[in-house]
């Protein structure tokens, strides 16, 4: 009897390049996704980030190198994989005059999708667009198009989906929802999701691994907080009497910087209980405590 391997990996990329005459838009690059992920892509415009998305997607081939899903190399012309993933590549682009129903009823046609009414009205309910499912997609908002985007790519029931700017355009309201549906469909669903977006603040909230690429190459590959949390981190602290505080930092040997009215200390994030303990014990009033470090900071000091 042959028993199978456990595949962890849901997609390898292996030494992944490719060029466009002269230009070298990709250059080996190399990562893994594993299942359940949020998968947060970044990098600055033009670092490669959608030319991979469309390598892995069959929309464009590599100079070099071999993507694997599922443990299987995808073969040139392949397209039978595409079955298990769905994706969302900058804007959605429909029908304006068709209702989003019409819409995704001749999708599911194409895609010969089980059930097919059925499973319409369940990806119009999860991406909260039942209710304006009779409605022309030309009065959809950029949101609501975005929505019904995903709603498009959940169709077929895929194992991975792909986002690649999904929250372009959207207002804070926008954004939110957004966050909020990606994280149900890789929560209550079971997908793993790869989303590439240069809202930084947003794979802080919902991305567990993240890749970092510049010119075409990897910079950094984890998990986003053990990533951040690599260097030395800042605490900032408000008091009422801030000399006196700043005082007593320096007395226990603290990195302090002083800002207006506020103080920043640079640590390891080990030794933040330790001060935390220390403060509580010392008599100084202190009424805010913030950490500073964020994906942005981060992202800049890296790609800078």
């Amino acid at each position: 009897m042959v028993v199978k391997a456990f595949i962890l990996n849901l997609l390898e990329v292996n030494n992944l390049s490719k060029s466009f005459k002269d230009f070298q838009a990709v250059k080996e690059l190399s990562f893994s996704i594993e299942k359940g992920d949020v998968y947060g892509f970044l990098g600055p415009n033009g670092a490669g980030k959608s030319t991979t998305l469309r390598m892995i997607l069959g929309l464009i081939y590599p100079s070099s190198g071999e993507i694997k899903f599922r443990g299987e190399v995808i073969q040139k012309n392949s397209r039978k994989y595409l079955q298990h993933i769905g994706a969302l590549i900058e804007r959605p682009d429909f029908y304006e005059n068709l209702s989003a129903w019409n819409n995704l009823n001749l999708f599911a046609q194409l895609a010969k999708v089980e059930n097919r009414k059925s499973r319409i009205q369940e990806v119009l309910e999860e991406v909260k667009l039942w209710d304006r499912r009779g409605s022309r997609v030309k009065s959809y908002s950029q949101g609501m198009k975005q929505r019904l985007g995903i709603a498009q790519a959940l169709l077929h029931k895929p194992e991975l989906i792909i986002l690649d700017e999904p929250s372009n355009g959207l207002d804070p309201q926008g954004q939110s929802d957004m966050r909020q549906l990606i994280k149900r469909i890789n929560k209550d669903m079971g997908i793993t999701v790869i989303i590439s977006s240069h809202i930084l603040a947003e794979i802080e909230l919902i991305a567990n691994r993240m890749l970092i690429i510049n010119k075409g190459q990897k910079l950094k590959e984890g998990g986003v907080h053990e990533l951040m949390g690599a260097d030395d981190l800042k605490i900032e602290l408000k008091s009422n009497d801030t000399e006196k505080l700043q005082q007593w930092l320096g007395d226990h040997n603290y990195n302090v910087e002083l800002m207006a009215s506020k103080i920043r200390v640079k640590l390891a994030e080990n030794e933040i209980p330790d001060l935390m303990k220390k403060l509580g014990s010392s008599g100084l009033s202190v009424y805010e405590i913030k950490q500073l470090r964020t994906l942005e900071e981060y992202f800049i000091n890296l790609t800078k």
